[in-house]
């Protein structure tokens, strides 16, 4: 498979099969079976956007939430994984090294939201031995992608 069309794609979902097929030097009707064999084979899971809700007045809390569990015999962290993952609050779910097995990332429209969230759903959980919250209080970058001041570069003048 080529990964340099994955790559475009990566850093820019709208370009076309032609603008890619420019890109690579590959002809267009291969760029787009990689494309087609790409979202076969869930190597591309999903074409996104990234919006900046706080330039249009939207108030969500985010929170990443490091999660301590207690592995299943013969399935490990994956079952308890999945539980969580498919709470519609859930955005994202790692496992990560560490104190805490796992860091979830979670969507709320008030800080109680999530709290409930936490206390009501994953807390619950059998598997779950410990949980911290740490709140997000601003988005810089996400996906690569510069939120704010993006546009402009910032130099620190040079003094001698």
């Amino acid at each position: 498979m080529n990964k340099e069309v994955l790559k475009v794609l990566e850093k820019d979902a709208r370009a076309t099969p032609e603008q890619i097929a420019t890109m690579t030097s590959l002809p267009v009707a291969e760029v787009q079976k990689v494309i087609k064999k790409a979202e076969k084979d869930r190597v591309i899971v999903k074409y996104k956007t990234i919006i900046n809700w706080e330039r249009l007045g939207e108030e969500w809390v985010q929170a990443l939430i490091e999660v301590k569990i207690q592995p299943q015999r013969n399935v490990g962290f994956d079952a308890v994984a999945e539980r969580i993952y498919r709470f519609p609050e859930t955005r994202s779910v790692y496992l990560v090294s560490g104190t805490y097995d796992l860091a979830v990332l979670v969507v709320g429209k008030t800080m109680h939201d999530v709290a409930s969230f936490v206390s009501q759903k994953l807390a619950t959980l059998e598997s779950v031995q410990g949980t911290v919250t740490h709140f997000l209080l601003k988005r810089y970058k996400e996906d690569g992608e510069i939120l704010d001041g993006g546009d402009k570069m910032r130099r620190e003048p040079l003094t001698l």
